[in-house]
């Protein structure tokens, strides 16, 4: 008898049954297991052993908090992802990940985070500008256009062209829904190398690789400072005094790019198109935008203000969180609960259903942004996790509500915005996707 035992297990031909459905959209049959077989269950592979999914809130803490350090990121982050995207925070594991998180965090922090609003307000109200009114437009790609640009500002400031940053944007978004299609279908790998797709994708990578290079010789050959974040990434230094070499700074930045503009395009398509199919929710939000108006407040004064609509946009990650699942690979064995688990047990974490959980939710599918007030914080917070927890916490998570602020706050003082009443419709890739989302932005 094994001295192993998993979860409450879905037999494999059911998921051999499904495999194609279930690469369009994983978040259905998800679901059905979960509300069938239980919170947490186990799927037994011939190839990889067994993969545990989970929802449950006690088995992902001790998975991403408490014995975290029995736990990496699947190679599925560590190997196949970062051939495309490099090896830097996301995609690193073990002592060289520890080392990098504590090199960067710094430039993170709030303070750092605080000189950096004026870049990121500016390009928002840029951006806010070109919105076609009186018109119902693909919201999607405006909010990408947006994050994207904001990425790009408050990295590189005044370093980069125009037409190298469109490049580099073309190039990530290509990138990415290739990484999608050789993730979900890897048995087609072989026909993605005889039909070139893999060389062509390599290829962009390094394009990628050598445009960001370059910005950073010319920025190490300037002496001006910038104020941005490539600004704090050239001058960290590790604990012997040394600073990133330009291949680590690429790998750094490339993530950043990667991770930082897709899921907030992402999550403010989500908040504006629940704040215009929610007039009430909406009606709050104005309010407050408009009250923070008549005081003359900065951008980085206006934020602490605006905290019902903060809450807003917390509701709206809850949710549809962008980084909707995540995964862990055991490096030895563990007991968790009434299991215990083989080494090398490979674990996801469904963060999209944790958040829809009845367990821990009151009217879970409901869009309730007052769940977020102060009073009710306390309570929820245990089973809110939008940014993951534990150490690999994402370190953008200060970086990305400041700007989810100011570009709910932009966007709702300058247009009376209105849904064409269409369900929302999501494509779990390597973030949520919003998919069709139209809104139409009347002038105030």
């Amino acid at each position: 008898m094994s001295k192993y035992t998993y979860p409450n297990k879905v037999p494999f031909y059911k998921f051999l049954l499904n495999a194609n459905s279930m690469a369009k959209n994983p978040i259905v049959f998800h679901n059905k297991w979960f509300n069938e077989v239980g919170d947490t269950f186990a799927i037994k592979s011939p190839f990889y052993g067994y993969v545990v999914l989970t929802r449950d809130v006690n088995f992902t803490k001790h998975v991403l908090q408490k014995q975290h350090r029995s736990y990496r990121k699947s190679k599925i982050q560590t190997t196949y992802l970062s051939k495309y995207v490099g090896y830097g925070l996301l995609t690193s594991s073990g002592d060289y990940w520890l080392k990098q998180r504590r090199l960067i965090q710094p430039a993170f922090h709030k303070e750092k985070i605080n000189d950096l609003v004026s870049i990121i307000n500016n390009t928002i109200e840029k951006q806010v500008d070109k919105i076609e009114p009186n018109s119902l437009v693909d919201l999607y790609p405006i909010m990408n256009e947006l994050a994207f640009k904001v990425v790009a500002k408050s990295l590189f400031n005044f370093s980069a062209e125009k037409e190298v940053l469109e490049r580099l944007q073309f190039i990530i978004e290509k990138l990415q829904l290739f990484i999608v299609k050789e993730l979900r279908m890897p048995y087609k790998k072989l026909w993605y190398y005889l039909k070139g797709d893999i060389s062509y994708h390599m290829k962009l990578v390094k394009e990628s690789r050598r445009i960001i290079n370059s910005i950073i010789v010319d920025r190490r050959k300037s002496n001006q400072s910038h104020n941005d974040l490539l600004d704090m990434l050239l001058h960290v230094q590790y604990e012997d005094g040394t600073t990133m070499s330009n291949q680590q700074l690429i790998d750094e930045i490339l993530i950043l790019f990667v991770a930082g503009h897709e899921t907030t395009a992402n999550a403010l398509t989500f908040t504006l198109k629940l704040l215009a199919e929610n007039k009430e929710v909406l009606r709050k939000v104005e309010d407050e935008i408009n009250k923070t108006s008549l005081s003359s407040l900065s951008p980085l004064e206006t934020i602490p203000q605006l905290n019902y609509t903060k809450c807003a946009i917390e509701e709206s990650l809850r949710l549809y969180p962008p980084a909707w699942i995540t995964d862990r690979v055991n490096i030895e064995d563990d007991s968790i609960e009434d299991y215990h688990l083989k080494k090398g047990t490979m674990i996801g974490i469904s963060i999209y259903e944790l958040h829809r959980n009845k367990k821990y939710w009151n009217n879970p599918e409901a869009y309730t942004p007052e769940r977020f007030l102060e009073e009710n914080r306390k309570e929820i917070l245990p089973y809110y996790m939008p940014f993951g927890a534990g150490p690999r916490l994402c370190i953008g998570n200060g970086f990305a509500m400041y700007e989810m602020i100011l570009a709910v706050k932009t966007i709702v003082k300058k247009f009376n915005i209105t849904s064409n009443k269409d369900s929302i419709k999501i494509n779990p890739l390597i973030t949520l996707k919003p998919v069709d989302v139209k809104l139409k932005f009347n002038l105030k």
